[in-house]
């Protein structure tokens, strides 16, 4: 009786020698390309089936970790990207409106003084000086536009990048649990199975 087992053992394991190795290059080629949904999808379908689970192999969810880990890093680093950016762009935003400011002032200032007074030494007409000032703040109010929003579109992104990082997470650690729960699932089956068949051996 021991005997026929260990035939039929030793049958079933030189039957699925071959598919293995197949199974084991398609896997490595497709996890090592595509997005991070579509290596989980291939994943879920080059596992094998046990019951009503799925048995992933080790090495492949070490390789789908890493992909994650990867991706994680290329989020932070352009998220950290971003906000330099973003920090220039605010500092060159402060810069204008100071100017700004400074240009009402002197417009308003300008508006007190006689039609006639003289700027770096040489004379002006108040109309003129405060068409001049106008104009400036009009280009400074412009300017401050573009740079509003450059801010709000580079804002955006981050909100997006940082959305998709959170979803990436949350995907990852479900997965993660879901793969540790069958596992220990799997385990207990095994165990049982194992205790079944050796009190029928004996």
């Amino acid at each position: 009786m021991r005997k026929t087992y260990l035939l039929l053992f030793l049958a079933s394991i030189l039957m699925s020698a071959p598919s293995f190795a197949q199974t084991t290059n398609s896997e490595e080629g497709s996890l090592n390309s595509g997005t991070i949904s579509s290596q989980f999808d291939y994943l879920h379908s080059v596992s094998n089936n046990f019951q009503e689970y799925k048995v992933v192999k080790k090495t492949n969810l070490d390789k789908i970790q890493k992909n994650i880990t990867d991706s994680l890093n290329v989020y932070k680093n352009q998220i950290s990207e971003i906000k330099q950016e973003l920090a220039a762009q605010k500092t060159q935003i402060d810069q204008f409106e100071n100017r700004i400011s400074a240009a009402e002032i002197e417009k308003e200032a300008a508006l007190a003084e006689k039609d006639n007074f003289a700027v770096f030494g040489m004379p002006i007409h108040k109309n003129s000086y405060s068409n001049m000032m106008w104009g400036i703040v009009i280009l400074l109010g412009l300017a401050l536009i573009f740079f509003l929003y450059q801010y709000k579109k580079s804002h955006k992104v981050t909100s997006e990048t940082l959305r998709t990082l959170e979803e990436t997470k949350e995907e990852f650690d479900q997965h993660r649990k879901n793969t540790l729960e069958r596992e220990r699932k799997l385990n207990r089956q095994l165990v049982d199975e194992m205790n079944k068949r050796q009190v029928r051996v004996k």
